[in-house]
């Protein structure tokens, strides 16, 4: 799939007058093997293991321009860290949800929140976009004492 991922994004950024580059490429790659929520120094680490001569800041560059292109999600986890992975059509839509005592992010069907957000929006006409933050609480086997 990762060729069809990058040739997506190709026509996406040639349509803005922009170039697929050896960073965006590598950063593509990794996303599409992986099913876990990376983070940018783990994406840097994972490109350098591809890529050695991709430089960390050209995989942060990646990171930014790929966001704004809408090809990738990037979620907050933790305290202000941030995780990324490749948004939809890539990958389904979804929210998340990381335990706070070991850290597992775990997807949730895109449609959790839904009711919530109705009712904040119908009580406050706050409009609610919880796709880029990280639900917090404990997986089942954290919660288990395991």
């Amino acid at each position: 799939m990762a060729a069809e991922v990058i040739e997506r994004t190709a026509q996406l950024l040639r349509s803005r007058g922009e170039r697929l580059t050896e960073p965006r490429v590598a950063v593509l790659e990794v996303l599409d093997d992986r099913t876990d929520h990376l983070t940018a120094e783990q994406l840097v680490g994972e490109v350098a293991g591809r890529h050695p001569g991709v430089h960390r800041a050209s995989v942060y560059r990646a990171l930014d321009a790929l966001t704004a292109l809408g090809v990738l999600t990037h979620v907050r986890v933790g305290q202000g860290a941030g995780a990324y992975h490749l948004a939809p059509p890539h990958l389904r839509a979804h929210l998340h949800a990381q335990c706070r005592a070991c850290g597992l992010v775990l997807d949730l069907p895109a449609d959790t929140l839904d009711a919530v957000a109705a009712r904040v929006a119908a009580e406050t006409g706050f409009q609610l976009h919880p796709g880029h933050v990280a639900l917090s609480g404990l997986c089942a086997d954290c919660a288990r004492g395991s």
